[in-house]
């Protein structure tokens, strides 16, 4: 009896394990089964979406493809556009060639020119500032000379004054000592048998006419004196004169050597220079 409950109780919890054991089989299936739909839904929808995606690549990879081609095939043609353009340029150049190794040669030459333009310009401009010192210098030996001309001028007519009032004089002189002589000849002419009284006569007239011949010597001395003095003064002006004016002409002979040394004109000065006479030439 006990071995016969104990079977029939074995028999039921078999049964009952055998249940459950088919109840958590048919669990575990769903829960596969459930999976595997989960899974295979999950799976087509990555396979969709990969699929999608490679096909937009694939299109996307298509257009590039032909905008390769196209461009490509532009690039192609700009090839042999930019060949043509070569060709052309490079016949261009050798055509220029020889106008570019001229143009170099005539730019070669205007920079020497330039340079030596420089040069010209900065001794064009010392030389300025030397005829600038120069032409004061002859301002200066202008008003030296107008003022020596000046003292020359009045020393001169101080002398023609002074030998006029001698010349005057002495033709006074002469008037009155040949008028009285002509007088005491006649008398003399007259008078031969009386030397005492053509003396006294003679006396007489001298003490008339206030003749004093040592006087006259002594007035004539004088002015002669004074007249000399006067020569040498205007002897030594004429010399200072002389002088002053061939210094000038030197520096108008030296100012043309210059200007002509340097190429400048002598139009350019903007005057012309006056020179000086000097005496005795």
């Amino acid at each position: 009896e006990i071995e016969a409950k104990y079977a029939r109780k074995m028999q039921a919890l078999r049964d009952e394990l055998d249940l459950r054991r088919k109840t958590e089989i048919h669990e575990v299936e769903e829960r596969k089964n459930s999976q595997i739909g989960e899974l295979m839904r999950n799976h087509e929808k990555a396979f969709s979406d990969i699929k999608n995606y490679y096909n937009d690549i694939t299109l996307q990879n298509l257009q590039l493809i032909n905008l390769l081609k196209e461009q490509v095939e532009e690039m192609k043609k700009r090839e042999n556009h930019l060949e043509k353009e070569k060709a052309d340029v490079v016949l261009q150049n050798k055509q220029l060639k020889e106008p570019l190794q001229q143009a170099q040669e005539q730019v070669s030459e205007l920079q020497k020119k330039l340079a030596r333009y420089d040069k010209d310009k900065e001794a064009l401009t010392n030389t300025k500032a030397r005829l600038k010192v120069t032409q004061k210098e002859l301002k200066d030996l202008q008003w030296e000379h107008e003022v020596l001309e000046q003292r020359f001028s009045k020393v001169q007519a101080e002398r023609d004054e002074l030998y006029q009032k001698f010349t005057k004089a002495i033709s006074e002189v002469q008037q009155k000592t040949g008028f009285k002589n002509l007088l005491l000849e006649r008398k003399l002419k007259g008078l031969l048998g009386v030397l005492e009284k053509k003396e006294v006569e003679l006396s007489e007239v001298f003490a008339a006419s206030n003749l004093d011949p040592g006087a006259l010597s002594s007035v004539s001395q004088k002015v002669e004196d004074v007249l000399d003095s006067k020569n040498a003064t205007i002897k030594d002006l004429q010399l200072q004169l002389a002088r002053v004016c061939k210094a000038h002409n030197d520096m108008l002979q030296t100012f043309e050597a210059k200007l002509t040394a340097f190429g400048i004109p002598l139009d350019n000065l903007g005057f012309k220079p006056l020179a000086s006479p000097v005496l005795g030439q």
